[in-house]
């Protein structure tokens, strides 16, 4: 799991963003995904960094 460091609304979604060995990385959810998983889409685009993201899995969850 990798710390969230941004994140941007999309059209369809949001994206979040995170640094792997000096590099940052980005994945997209669409909505349905994040209400599947249960995230508040406008507290991760307000407070990033109280999340994490998991990129193998396709996942988010909260650090609260």
């Amino acid at each position: 799991m990798q710390d969230i460091i941004g994140s941007k609304k999309m059209e369809n979604g949001i994206v979040v963003f995170w640094e792997e060995k000096g590099k940052k990385k980005d994945e997209s959810f669409n909505y349905a995904e994040l209400i599947d998983m249960k995230i508040n889409t406008l507290d991760l685009l307000d407070h990033p960094k109280s999340y994490k993201v998991d990129s193998a899995a396709h996942v988010i969850i909260s650090k609260k």
